[in-house]
């Protein structure tokens, strides 16, 4: 919808911001939002998650960041996925009664409140995932970006099941004329005396995008969605960036304009270093091409000889068409194996290269093509808030062979 270059940050601006921004601002902080690792050793993980396996950045709300080494593989398991949360959960009483769960659609013929019982009557899908912060990468960038200082571990390969987006608006008669968005409204708690256009979490995303992909998702690797990702239901819109699939989603809509939410006109959106942001830069919608290592990790020594480099590669919707590897810091590249099962053109895609590993150290990264010819730069195009990363100089990995 938007007629710039996300990536293309050479424009000049100017944007008032207003007092709520400000007053939501220090509510956040007073809840540990900024950045910076916890390190207590008594502290208690969501959802019984094994702390040895995270980085934590905050604690209220959880920011949560998967350890690289538990990225490899196919499907992430859900003790491994990352955890980002831009308000403090609800309370667990509200998986009590999943089924009671109830979401308000709007902007239909027969805009009606649907439980989740009746959503499920409705059918289902399945769709594997990659769920990403748009800030992953975050602590890549040479500025110093406020946020989380995400490595890559702000991502995981997700299996989703629920009702498509269309599917619901097909039972309620279609979206209404003009309609151009869907927006999706979140059911946290909101705190009293702030503006809750300033605080709510609610975003919108083309309609053509949610009719076509998103899905009302119950289900999460197999299981009921815990609370921690956004259960009992939960938006997901495949391909986008995380903060588009709405958790513990009450309200969903066919809407003629995006929302005037804080966290869609002012928050999540690209612009040049030290300038402010306006409503119609480029907001974090698809996801673009993107891949790391993952073995060898350069945390302890190999030996020389055969040494198997793995890692993942994915893209906002378009298949990956081929990964490269360097050994050597980028002077030359060799082409990998997609391996593994095709999860599907929202999923990742696993990768490995035989290399013959001689002594000395060795600087290993990667760096993907998706079938569009869209491929990976060694560095990103900066911005403010860090978001987008998807170089592939910053996060190689140094191993040595011994």
């Amino acid at each position: 919808m938007h007629d710039r270059d996300p990536w293309s940050l050479d424009r000049r601006r100017f944007l008032g911001r207003s007092i709520g921004l400000a007053a939501s601002a220090l509510w956040f902080a007073s809840c540990g939002g900024g950045a910076g690792e916890a390190e207590s050793a008594d502290l208690v993980l969501p959802d019984g998650l094994v702390p040895d396996d995270f980085l934590v950045h905050g604690t209220n709300p959880w920011t949560i960041e998967t350890k690289r080494a538990r990225l490899s593989g196919g499907i992430t398991p859900t003790k491994h996925v990352f955890v980002r949360a831009n308000l403090p959960m609800p309370e667990a009483s509200i998986l009590d009664d999943r089924s009671a769960w109830s979401v308000d659609v709007e902007g239909v013929a027969q805009p009606k409140t649907l439980t989740l019982a009746e959503l499920q009557a409705l059918g289902s899908e399945t769709v594997v995932s990659v769920l990403q912060c748009s800030g992953n990468g975050r602590r890549f960038f040479d500025h110093g970006p406020s946020g989380s200082p995400w490595g890559v571990g702000a991502a995981a390969n997700v299996e989703w099941t629920g009702v498509p987006v269309r599917a619901v608006f097909d039972a309620l008669g279609g979206a209404a004329e003009g309609m151009r968005f869907l927006t999706g409204t979140g059911g946290e708690p909101l705190p009293e005396g702030l503006d809750p256009r300033q605080i709510v979490v609610e975003r919108s995303v083309p309609l053509a995008k949610g009719l076509a992909d998103a899905i009302l998702a119950w289900e999460m690797n197999g299981e009921p969605v815990p609370l921690t990702h956004g259960g009992p239901l939960r938006l997901v819109v495949p391909g986008y960036y995380g903060v588009n699939s709405v958790k513990y989603v009450k309200r969903l809509a066919a809407t003629a304009d995006e929302s005037d939410a804080k966290i869609q006109v002012s928050s999540y959106r690209v612009r040049p270093i030290g300038e402010t942001v306006e409503p119609g830069d480029p907001s974090m919608w698809e996801m673009n091409v993107k891949s790391w290592v993952d073995a060898p990790l350069g945390d302890a020594p190999v030996d020389a000889g055969p040494v198997q480099v793995t890692g993942v590669a994915f893209s906002g919707g378009t298949p990956i068409d081929a990964v490269e590897v360097t050994t050597d810091g980028g002077a030359t590249w060799s082409a990998a194996e997609l391996s593994g099962d095709d999860l599907g053109p929202f999923a990742w895609r696993v990768f490995s290269f035989a290399w013959n590993a001689t002594s000395g150290s060795h600087t290993i990264a990667c760096r993907a093509r998706d079938a569009s010819g869209a491929e990976q730069p060694e560095m990103p195009n900066p911005n403010e808030r860090g978001y987008a990363h998807n170089g592939w100089r910053d996060p190689s990995v140094t191993v040595r062979v011994v």
